[in-house]
Parts: C-alpha cells; sequence; structure tokens
C-alpha cells in the first residue's frame, strides 16, 4: 500500500507497547503493524505546516518567513522561562501567549539516555516523554504558568542535565534510575516561588516502546540527501524509526517534508 503526507510528529497512545501513528490529511498509519516488514520513505516537497505554501523548510516544520513571524515558533516556546503573558506582555501574538502559556505546566525528570529534567503542559503528559523516548520520567512540579516552570528548570539544570543523548537513547544503552529519590534530592533547588507546587506523593512512569532490534552502529536517514530510502523497520522510539541496517529516521525533524511511504 502506499500513502502520502506532510510529516508531522507521530501521534501516540499509551500501552505495552506504546503505539504509534502517521496522521496524513487523507491517510492514517499505525505504524506498529510495519514492524518487522519491508517499507519505503521517498521524498517528494516540502509543505510548511503554518502557511502550507510548497516553501522549504526552516526549522520546526516552518518556512522560513513563518519561523520568524508565528507565536508557535518563538523563544519562549523552546526556552519556557522567557514567557511574558502572566505579566500580559506580548511577544508575538499575546492571545496566543496567554493560551498556551497561562495553564498547568509540569517540570519533570525523564530517563532516556540519562536523568534529564524538563518542562510541558500537563497536557502533554505522558506524550512528551514518550516523543523523547524515555522508558522512565516523574513529575516534580505543577505550576500555574509556563514562566514559573521555566524559572524552576533553568535553576535545577545546575544539578541534573536537560539534554538528551539521542543516539545513547536509540541504542537503549540506558540504565535504570530511581527517580523518586532524584525528586526528592532537588526539591532543595527549587526556587522560592515554586516551592508551593512541589509534588511530593508520586510514582516513576514507566513506558514500553516498541522495538524488535536495536541499531549498534547509528546511520542517519537525510531525505534531502538520499530522496529514496528502503529498509526493514525494526522498531520505533521516541520519534525515531529504527530499521534493521541500523538506519534512523526522525519523524519530528522532518516535518513539513512531504513524502510517500509504500509498504
Amino acid at each position: 500500500m502506499q500513502y502520502q503526507g506532510v510529516l508531522t510528529k507521530m501521534q501516540t497512545e499509551i500501552g505495552s507497547p506504546i503505539q504509534y501513528y502517521l496522521v496524513f490529511e487523507n491517510d492514517f498509519l499505525n505504524v506498529n503493524q510495519l514492524l518487522d516488514k519491508k517499507m519505503s520513505i521517498n521524498f517528494v516537497g516540502y509543505q510548511c505546516l503554518n502557511c502550507k505554501k510548497e516553501k522549504k523548510i526552516y526549522r520546526q516544520g516552518f518556512c522560513y518567513d513563518c519561523f520568524f513571524e508565528i507565536p508557535q515558533a518563538a523563544d519562549w516556546v523552546m526556552k519556557p522561562e522567557l514567557s511574558k503573558a502572566h505579566l500580559g506582555i506580548e511577544e508575538r501574538d499575546l492571545e496566543y501567549e496567554q493560551r498556551v502559556q497561562l495553564k498547568p505546566h509540569i517540570v519533570y525528570l525523564a530517563n532516556s539516555s540519562n536523568v534529564k529534567v524538563g518542562v510541558t503542559r500537563k497536557t502533554q503528559v505522558p506524550t512528551r516523554w514518550i516523543d523523547q523516548g524515555a522508558h522512565e520520567a516523574i513529575e516534580i512540579v505543577e505550576v500555574p504558568n509556563r514562566y514559573l516552570a521555566g524559572i524552576t528548570e533553568v535553576a535545577l539544570k545546575d544539578y541534573v542535565g536537560d539534554k538528551t543523548n539521542w543516539r545513547t537513547m536509540l541504542k537503549n544503552e540506558v540504565q535504570d534510575e530511581n527517580l523518586v529519590e532524584w525528586r526528592d534530592k532537588l526539591k532543595q533547588y527549587i526556587p522560592e516561588e515554586a516551592q508551593q507546587y512541589f509534588i511530593e506523593n508520586n510514582t516513576e512512569t514507566n513506558l514500553e516502546f516498541p522495538v524488535l532490534q536495536y541499531p549498534k552502529k547509528l546511520k542517519t536517514l537525510n531525505l534531502t540527501k538520499t530522496p529514496d530510502f528502503e529498509g526493514v523497520l525494526k522498531g520505533i522510539k521516541g520519534q525515531y524509526f529504527i530499521f534493521e541496517d541500523n538506519t534512523v529516521f526522525n519523524v519530528r525533524s522532518n516535518e513539513g517534508f512531504v513524502v510517500t511511504i509504500n509498504v
């Protein structure tokens, strides 16, 4: 069968294992069903996720112009501590910024390659952890806005990592950690403004990914350099396809690419 559409990050459903879905305008594909099967990915072109024009993708699925104009790509998205909607200050679109920033946010610990701290909207738990390929995670703080989550993350980054080593994550070279102990150890470093929002009595969440075979030596598929690829799918972790020949493909980093997938 052939599927065609604009790549966006895979939708997920919690389960044992996690279920992954590619959603196109006219097609819907449960990727788990492709495990151990040969599939091809063919690059067709570009379509900006915002303006829908056939323009080269710059970052995050957006063309150059949209990336520097729309609120979905503003600096506070990647750096929550820069959020200003709680002060009524607009960066690009105050209505949008208030709608997103003035919602409950979670500061969490996730273990995908090592223990790291991160921020997400409460509604994105556990989706955010799945997207990062974390096999275990725990909430530390639940705050009423993105700014408080951001300054908490910044404070904790002095004592725990904030980046995922994607190579280690994909090779599954990871160790289990006691995230409850990590949570309690880091409590003292939470800023005073966020101390009252510390979560004391929770347990870590464990996640199971649909992987039949982990790669040993990674090869990254770049569709602009290799527009036609074929391989046997052996796993899905984070937002990556893992193929039998050790090729890995990051769906999220290719958002806005128009592709055909043949199974």
